[in-house]
């Protein structure tokens, strides 16, 4: 079993930029985040593929979102400009050591709170 350990949320005026990391302590092929905001469903952010880098991001953060990975720290980063408050969630790393299909692991979630 991964495990992984994200960090960097927390309060962010509207406007502004927040980057998260996610650490994993074993291979996977993929690495990811979904957020969840009160009373709405998981849904997804953004996804890398370690081998070749493919990137895919959801509509809602395209063009201001920048997910990334340092191989030799096998972390993941997510990076989103231009917060608003419709960003406010629970921000969850996810990872699987599958190229396509549900995600097995998942971290404890880190919380950003975007005030407007």
């Amino acid at each position: 079993q991964v495990q992984l350990v994200e960090s960097g949320g927390g309060l962010v005026q509207a406007g502004g930029s927040l980057r998260l990391s996610c650490a994993a302590s074993g291979r996977t092929f993929r690495m990811g985040w979904f957020r969840q905001a009160p009373g709405k469903e998981r849904e997804f952010v953004a996804a890398i593929w370690w081998s070749g880098g493919a990137i895919q991001y959801a509509d809602s953060v395209k063009g201001r979102s920048t997910i990334s990975k340092d191989n030799a720290k096998n972390t993941v980063y997510l990076q989103i400009n231009t917060l608003k408050p419709e960003d406010t969630a629970v921000y969850y790393c996810t990872g699987d050591p599958r190229a396509t299909g549900p995600w097995d692991y998942w971290g404890q979630g880190t919380q950003v709170t975007v005030s407007s």
